[in-house]
């Protein structure tokens, strides 16, 4: 089932998410309607809190840019209670956008490499390392469970120059192709 994306404005995106157990409800079933929800929208990776759960859960298709980031050919998972345990000091800078922000694009500087610690979806621990920009998708998607958006993470300057979008998003003032909780 398609959910509908919570945009900029909604409490859920500022909250930090909580950890869940095996045995939350229909836990399968809410996985496959996020991958659903993101593969309509276009998106590459899609956390709980942008479809209104305060939860530690995010999903990640980074496929479709596998021809451009060789690391993230075929990377398509699920991570339940991640926990980024380490970060590197070399960082990169990149153009971002999200779902929950539509229109809205700036670059972000983030770690290089990062090492995250989660659930899968069989709720087997896993410890990864990841770099390039499977490790750009995971941080983002991580951000979300943080309570964060990626436009916290701009300069001060950029952050006003992007004040009048973010509240017409808030506002419900924007255009989007797919279904939205505004």
């Amino acid at each position: 089932m398609i959910l509908p994306i919570y945009t900029y404005g909604q409490p859920v995106l500022r909250k930090q998410a909580e950890e869940i157990t095996a045995d939350y409800p229909d836990l399968k079933q809410l996985i496959a309607d996020m991958y659903e929800t993101m593969d309509k929208a276009d998106g590459v990776g899609l956390a709980a809190p942008q479809i209104g759960l305060p939860i530690r859960l995010f999903v990640i298709d980074g496929d479709v840019l596998g021809d451009d980031y060789p690391d993230c050919k075929g990377f398509r998972k699920t991570f339940i209670n991640p926990q980024i345990i380490s970060s590197s000091e070399e960082t990169v800078s990149y153009e971002e956008g999200c779902l929950s922000l539509p229109g809205i694009s700036e670059t972000v500087v983030r770690p290089a490499t990062i090492t995250i610690r989660y659930m899968d979806e069989d709720f087997q621990e896993q410890t990864e390392t990841y770099g390039s920009f499977s490790a750009r998708i995971v941080q983002h998607e991580y951000d979300h469970l943080e309570g964060h958006v990626f436009t916290d993470r701009v300069s001060p300057i950029r952050r006003q120059f992007l004040k009048t979008k973010l509240a017409n998003i808030a506002k419900g003032k924007t255009a989007c192709r797919y279904r939205t909780k505004k």
